[in-house]
């Protein structure tokens, strides 16, 4: 496979806290790659470092070949590689559509194309074209994460980067939207999974990083992680 994201000795610094630590990982093309870890083990910080919402004290991370480490994340955006935040962060008080609309903001590619990716975006995910004129605010949880998915497919992303999709969500919202991450990346959206629930993330997975405390502790097939004692006791309940 060719390798999209790479990530070289990343090191993320708050004031005198050491919070990543020379680590180093890759994605390749139409994988879905997870991290998981427990709380404060930087899985978020990574993610922000590599979207530029943090600037790396050290490191190299390239995407499609490109140097990204010095650029804007507008910049990051049109290259293709695209965040959907934890925590949603809808506009709440804009509608569906306007919070669709937002996500095509970097787009120079026509009309024509980006009402084609609107059509995608309400097939692929049904329940927001029935409320596209309901405001963000007044969704449930599981569809304002939907919306955020969407917003960012409206990107027209090569890869994204999912940062705890599942968090507050029932367990059937949880199946729903891990569907919705697989056949994303089988639609040939490669995936960066940051997530707490690791049974589900290692379930979808190719490929598993795990973090701990601001270092790689281990790195393999998602399916053998899955069945690594230490994961199983520090991740999975002990199943």
């Amino acid at each position: 496979m060719d390798e999209m994201l790479c990530v070289k000795d990343l090191e993320v610094s708050y004031g005198a806290i050491h919070a990543i630590k020379g680590i180093s990982f890759s994605v390749n093309q139409g994988e879905i790659v997870t991290l998981i870890g427990a709380n404060g083990a930087g899985k978020t910080t990574t993610l922000h470092a590599i979207s530029k919402l943090l600037k790396p004290s050290a490191g190299e991370i390239t995407f499609c070949g490109n140097p990204i480490s010095n650029m804007e994340p507008h910049q990051i955006i049109k290259l293709g590689l695209t965040q959907v935040p934890e925590g949603r962060r809808v506009f709440a008080n804009l509608t569906v559509q306007q919070n669709l609309e937002l996500g095509a903001f970097t787009r120079t590619d026509g009309a024509d194309a980006i009402a084609a990716d609107y059509e995608m975006v309400f097939e692929r995910l049904p329940r927001l074209k029935e409320r596209r004129r309901q405001l963000a605010g007044t969704l449930s949880g599981g569809e304002q994460q939907m919306l955020a998915i969407g917003r960012a497919l409206m990107c027209s992303p090569k890869m994204l980067l999912l940062d705890e999709p599942s968090m507050g969500l029932s367990p059937l919202l949880v199946q729903e939207i891990f569907k919705i991450i697989h056949d994303v990346n089988q639609s040939g959206v490669t995936i960066l999974l940051v997530e707490q629930n690791a049974k589900m993330a290692l379930e979808i997975a190719n490929r598993a990083y795990v973090l701990e405390t601001g270092v790689i502790a281990m790195s393999g097939n998602a399916s053998e992680l899955a069945k690594d004692p230490k994961v199983k006791a520090a991740y999975l309940g002990g199943i």
